[in-house]
């Protein structure tokens, strides 16, 4: 799923668009015990409260795509026999009217989610008649080519809030606030059928995670059946041990500041492109900027091999999880430069009476601790 196709969900999340017809959820505490159950029609719920499960759904949706909404496919095994997707499947079919089916599915998250204290597993069932759209992109709201029928999962912790005091308004007294078990915005959760090309596509999920770099194995690959790929994090750890293994010893500020310069400049066309999908690159284009950047041919003999013992063969690096758009930063010891990526250039590396030097080509406009003083 692309960040329009996300948005078109997240714009159901209002009265005047819903398409909820369900919504069922579980209270688990710390000890793994289910505290409550329910299932109500979510248009009969008071309209408080509808406000307030809008804003959890919303979140479930949010955050960059390839860092914390990740798109993932089922393997084929997944699809039979009691598989992941399968299950799912027929929950979304059942539209959650099936309490043997909810049941299993609070079983089976409450098994393999981590989770120390008390949570809130919320389970929403919706039915968005797809309006169709003209070749600018105007959606035709009379006309509909297909009913998307999707599962929306959240899991919420439950806190105890702080003790303190507050103010009772019968009393008209200042005294001990009343502590009380709040549910918090999602950790996880996901979208399943993915709504792909803006339409159902059984065979994908889009699997949502606050924390980009605890993203729950366990639960994504034995609950969902899906094997994730590397977070955000892993993706820059992997790149930038790229850059260190293939320049080894030789590892210059030049090529490295080319290596990051050349990464930002493709990320800018790919962005004046207007394409949806988000840039990756592939071993092949990984390698290829390596070499656009300076790298000797010699330093690439074994690239291939490092690649797919540090990433994986047939892996692809999500280009903003490899290089920093707001940031080029140089730091030593005792001094830290950051500078605007599109002015990388500005920082070079000189000789400067016999001294290994950092040089910052400036104008006029110097400012130190907020004080504007006249350059040198």
């Amino acid at each position: 799923m692309i960040n329009s196709e996300i948005l078109e969900i997240r714009k159901q999340f209002k009265h005047e668009n819903c398409a909820i017809t369900k919504v069922s959820g579980c209270y688990v505490d710390g000890e793994k015990t289910i505290k409550t159950k329910f299932t109500e029609s979510f248009l009969c719920l008071p309209e408080e409260e509808t406000f307030k499960y809008f804003e959890i759904f919303k979140k479930t949706l949010s955050g960059s795509v390839g860092k914390n909404l990740i798109n993932m496919e089922f393997p084929t095994a997944s699809e039979f026999n009691g598989g992941t997707q399968e299950i799912l499947l027929k929950l979304r079919d059942s539209e959650l009217k099936e309490e043997s089916l909810l049941e299993e599915f609070y079983e089976k998250v409450i098994t393999l989610y981590e989770h120390a204290g008390s949570y809130l597993i919320l389970i929403l069932h919706a039915a968005y008649d797809v309006p169709g759209r003209t070749k600018d992109k105007l959606f035709l709201e009379d006309s509909s080519d297909e009913v998307y029928r999707y599962l929306l999962c959240s899991i919420c912790p439950v806190d105890l809030t702080k003790p303190g005091l507050s103010y009772n308004t019968e009393t008209n007294q200042i005294q001990k606030r009343i502590q009380d078990w709040v549910v918090g915005a999602p950790n996880n959760g996901f979208l399943f059928p993915a709504f792909h090309d803006r339409s159902t596509d059984l065979h994908s999920v889009l699997y949502y995670s606050k924390d980009s770099e605890e993203l729950q194995h366990e639960f994504v690959s034995c609950f969902l059946g899906c094997e994730l790929p590397l977070s955000a994090g892993e993706q820059k750890e992997t790149f930038q041990a790229l850059i260190r293994e293939t320049l080894g010893e030789d590892c210059e500020y030049e090529i490295v500041k080319n290596i990051h310069g050349k990464l930002n400049e493709i990320m800018e066309e790919h962005k004046l492109q207007e394409i949806p999908e988000p840039l990756v690159l592939d071993k092949t284009e990984v390698r290829n900027l390596f070499t656009d950047s300076g790298v000797e041919e010699e330093k690439l003999v074994a690239f291939d091999s490092n690649y797919e013992k540090m990433a994986g063969g047939n892996v692809s690096l999500l280009a903003s999880n490899m290089a920093s758009t707001r940031v080029f930063e140089v730091k030593t010891p005792d001094v830290s430069v950051k500078v605007n990526p599109e002015h990388y250039d500005l920082v070079q590396t000189k000789i400067v009476e016999g001294r290994k030097c950092l040089v910052i080509e400036i104008t006029d406009q110097v400012e130190v601790n907020g004080i504007a003083v006249k350059a040198l």
